[in-house]
């Protein structure tokens, strides 16, 4: 028994850390940094229930606008090849742009009554909303491409690696990327955990002092990413150096170090197209067009579908089927919607979750998600993208049982036949043990896949059109979330902040039907893009 178990974790987590080089640094530091981003989200849920406004319909369609960025992964992966040699210049700005969303909602809780008088706060939070994935996004393709960077070509004698070598190296960064992401959440989690300890019997005050003490920590997440590219340079100069002492001439030493492996040309159809894109997105964004997001998505999805016809060209007619058969499939199960912030908002207001409590779960789902990406390493690498969906959505489907019976009153049946052990917090922590370790399971897959299978020259363009086209699929999510809170309609007891006046009352009857709703279309949309693929042919990874 113990002898299995130690051959599982040598397998599964140590012989990941033996794999780990020097070199995979760099573009780690940058992806945890994105882990990071999660430091405000327990203090934005309290923030925007307890001082803003704002709809639950309101907040799908700003998490609408706030996922349209990364579909614009593509054209800035694109440009990423052809600024090749200046793309830590992208990470820089990236920072710049987060730094001033942390900075805004710092001075939002810390000087709220001067940010007001420039404009309403729901605005400025709107702008920090839409100015931080920005950032990110700018980030993260260049931390794709510095992965690909980031796997050597030669070994410590100058030699070529032979290809077998190469492919393994690729699949373990890829894995060590989504490490590096969920542990930056495990982080966020452990700080958010001691910041909010005792949380639940301070004053408002009090609590209002620890987010802001949170939003201040969260300005380590662009220094974070900054390094990593200063160490990238770091390691380049001294690679070079090594291979200057083994006798490489200096075009040898730029080509190995500093030039992808084969040089990009402009295309024109991704920079033009992305252009107008961009200008669409800008300019029916600020119309006030009633069906903007609709008109977005639908144009969004057309260009960005037009462009993987493109690049599809560069594939062999075997690959390009299996892209297209994993895109269809990936895109079906991140497109699904979600219940919103009214459940969040129910489990604060009526099943008693408080700051500490939510952050005591979230730690428990980046402790787990991190643990499933090693539970479930052979089964990502063993099982096809289909397979992977099909337990995850009978999964995911199951998983939501529990919320639906809570909304009927599960906790207080089973807390009075256990004499109050398992209540509510008790099934939320069983869920979230169950639900977390599957988290990341679906996206190392198709990283790997593209990291082996695209064009040598087209790598990081690659990794940009798939990362457009499946975080279009989470703008779908949002407006699909939308549409459900605009039909099941969920308020939380907002006042007036200067009167203390209820100006609308809490409302969360329609919430059960919302959950049913969403299991419902959780299940039967997956298996209907797989049929789908099935049908016409394709393959997935």
């Amino acid at each position: 028994m113990l002898t299995a178990l130690h051959r599982w974790i040598d397998r599964n987590i140590l012989e990941l850390g033996r794999e780990m080089r020097l070199s995979y640094l760099p573009p780690l530091m940058v992806y945890c940094a994105a882990g990071l981003a999660t430091f405000s989200t327990i203090v934005g849920t309290f923030f925007v229930k307890d001082y803003l406004g704002l709809s639950a319909a309101f907040l799908a369609a700003l998490a609408f606008w706030a996922y349209i960025p990364w579909a614009l992964k593509m054209p800035i992966g694109h440009l990423v090849n052809l600024l090749w040699r200046y793309k830590s210049g992208l990470v820089y700005l990236g920072a710049t742009l987060i730094a001033i969303s942390l900075l805004i909602m710092i001075g939002l809780i810390g000087k709220p009554d001067a940010m007001r008088a420039v404009m309403p706060a729901e605005a400025w939070f709107v702008l920090s909303t839409l100015l931080s994935p920005v950032g990110y996004v700018l980030q993260d393709a260049v931390a794709d491409a510095m992965t690909v960077e980031a796997v050597p070509r030669v070994d410590g004698r100058g030699q070529p690696i032979d290809a077998g070598t190469v492919r393994l190296m690729h699949t373990t960064m890829q894995m060590l990327g989504r490490v590096a992401i969920i542990g930056g959440t495990v982080l966020v989690s452990l700080v958010n955990v001691t910041m909010f300890q005792g949380s639940e019997h301070l004053p408002e005050a009090g609590k209002v002092a620890i987010y802001l003490r949170i939003y201040e920590l969260a300005l380590v997440i662009p220094l974070l990413s900054v390094s990593g590219v200063v160490l990238a340079g770091f390691l380049k100069r001294r690679e070079a150096r090594r291979l200057a002492g083994l006798g490489h001439s200096r075009t040898d030493i730029d080509r190995l170090v500093h030039a992808p492996e084969e040089t990009t040309r402009p295309n024109w159809w991704i920079l033009g197209g992305s252009a107008a894109f961009v200008a669409l997105t800008i300019g029916v964004g600020l119309s006030g067009f009633e069906y903007a997001q609709e008109l977005i998505f639908t144009a969004s999805f057309a260009i960005i579908g037009f462009m993987i016809h493109r690049l599809l060209r560069e594939l062999s007619p075997e690959a390009a089927r299996t892209l297209l058969g994993t895109v269809i499939v990936i895109f079906a199960f991140r497109a699904l919607p979600l219940p919103g912030a009214g459940m969040t908002w129910w489990m604060i207001d009526e099943l008693g979750f408080d700051q500490s409590f939510l952050s005591r779960l979230d730690l428990l789902v980046s402790t787990l998600t991190l643990a499933g990406l090693f539970l479930f390493r052979r089964f990502m690498a063993e099982k096809t993208i289909v397979n992977i969906v099909i337990f995850l959505t009978l999964a995911s489907a199951l998983l939501m049982l529990p919320a639906i019976g809570m909304f009927h009153g599960l906790h207080e049946w089973t807390a009075a036949h256990t004499g109050g052990v398992v209540d509510a917090r008790f099934i939320a922590l069983a869920n979230t043990a169950l639900e977390s370790p599957l988290g990341q399971v679906s996206m190392v897959p198709m990283l790997a896949w593209i990291a082996n299978s695209a064009p040598p020259h087209l790598k990081a363009t690659f990794f940009a059109v798939m990362a457009s086209f499946t975080n279009l699929a989470l703008s779908a999510s949002q407006l699909g979330t939308k549409y459900l809170n605009q039909i099941f309609t969920i308020t939380r007891e907002v006042k007036d902040a200067a009167t203390g006046v209820v100006t609308t009352p809490a409302d969360y009857s329609q919430l059960g039907a919302l959950l049913v709703t969403v299991t419902l279309v959780g299940l039967l949309l997956p298996l209907g893009a797989i049929l789908l693929a099935r049908l016409l042919g394709l393959r997935s990874a």
